[in-house]
């Protein structure tokens, strides 16, 4: 195995892009947007780099920096019918199977749950950052099943240790004896203006952790629907910015949350980042089984060989007799509703792909994207210094623009 992180090239010479103009034009858009965030005030500036490993934990980066976000109007109900992509008229029905927590190897942890549905044979997974997103389906009672059978399918509140023999807290306080206690925030806020008492929801386990649904106060939660993409994310190909922007969701939902001692500035802020672990903001990326586009790996190779016979990528997947873009999104809709994230709260959704912010609301806009958080490739936002190199890549970025009318800014 070749001795250098997946999505970094061991050497780079700058190549000419064959679309300079696109590239160009996003860069001077990024380099004015930082000149007046420069002149701003705080809190928010885009994101450092991101390292080549994921998620992300370098001790030189600032880690209140949250990405700028582009608001997306809500359409009237005759634009969203006129622009809504081709959508399944009824969602699929998905079941989460299991839940397991997943240690990092940078320290941070995330919940990796794996999804069963109506529609295909296939294993979709949801990456859950934080505490605070659970799965309808997963905690829903089955018949006939034990306490030991739910905590093993990852069924339980808080954390598994040795010994314990309920999946839920409150029944663990009832046989120690021990009441709720309310939540860190409530506490933090009992100084101040009078509070309402919490409710269960905001309710801290005995190992501090919430158990809870995504807190309001933590604001609209990021989500990212990622496609699988084996050569992208496995075997180090510069054909594609695929693993990059998995890197760059997973580095982003493990930032702490944003609180006013961690704005920009503060040296409060500073001293925690440097001496303190704080609790992920969090976010969901919805890894969709739907290699090449839709057209599985198979074929995807074959695409490959038709980009070195000199087509792009779209005309590659039609000479195959495939749709340029066989993607469907109503199983990500389904899953984020599972992890109750419908509703008027909204989401924001990374993405530099326009229909799938209409695709991944639903036929009913049954999920809110309220904001879109622009992916912009690292070789651009560093001058070079990070990311994926290459002709191919840049020009599978040319197509996404030129054909799929992707925006790499807002």
């Amino acid at each position: 195995m070749p001795d250098f992180p997946a999505h970094a090239s061991p050497a780079f010479a700058p190549i000419a892009s064959p679309r300079p103009q696109y590239r160009d034009r996003a860069v001077s858009e990024l380099n004015l947007a930082h000149e007046a965030e420069a002149n701003a005030p705080p809190p928010l500036i885009s994101p450092a780099f991101t390292p080549p490993h994921t998620p992300s934990h370098d001790e030189g980066q600032r880690h209140d920096r949250h990405p700028k976000s582009i608001p997306v109007a809500s359409p009237t109900q005759s634009e969203f019918e006129h622009e809504r992509p081709k959508l399944l008229q009824k969602l699929p029905e998905v079941r989460c199977e299991v839940r397991a927590r997943i240690p990092t190897t940078t320290g941070q942890e995330m919940f990796l749950h794996l999804y069963h549905n109506d529609v295909d044979e296939k294993e979709h997974l949801a990456i859950v950052f934080g505490p605070n997103i659970r799965s309808r389906s997963l905690d829903a009672p089955r018949p006939g099943e034990t306490e030991r059978d739910r905590m093993i399918k990852g069924a339980y509140v808080g954390t598994l240790y040795p010994g314990r023999t309920s999946s839920r807290v409150n029944q663990i306080r009832q046989e120690a004896g021990v009441t709720s206690r309310p939540s860190a925030s409530y506490l933090s806020q009992l100084n101040g203006s009078p509070q309402t008492p919490p409710s269960p929801a905001q309710s801290i386990d005995a190992d501090g952790e919430i158990d809870s649904s995504y807190p309001p106060e933590l604001g609209p939660p990021m989500v990212r629907i990622h496609s699988e993409c084996y050569t992208g994310e496995t075997v180090w190909s510069a054909r594609c910015d695929c693993g990059e922007q998995l890197d760059e969701a997973a580095r982003l939902m493990s930032l702490p949350a944003p609180t006013p001692a961690s704005t920009p500035g503060s040296e409060v802020g500073e001293h925690q980042a440097h001496n303190e672990r704080l609790e992920s903001c969090g976010g969901v990326i919805v890894y969709l089984r739907q290699e090449g586009r839709g057209i599985g790996l198979k074929e995807k190779l074959k695409a490959y060989n038709l980009q070195d016979l000199g087509h792009d990528t779209m005309e590659a997947n039609l000479i195959l007799r495939h749709p340029g873009d066989a993607r469907s999104y109503g199983l990500a809709t389904a899953i984020l509703l599972d992890l109750d994230l419908g509703g008027d709260r909204g989401i924001k959704l990374l993405t530099n792909n326009p229909e799938k912010v209409r695709a991944v609301e639903g036929p009913n806009r049954e999920i809110r994207v309220i904001e879109r958080v622009p992916m912009i490739p690292l070789a651009w936002s560093s001058g070079g210094k990070e990311g994926v190199h290459g002709p191919e890549v840049e020009k599978y970025i040319s197509t996404k623009i030129e054909k799929f009318k992707h925006m790499f800014s807002g």
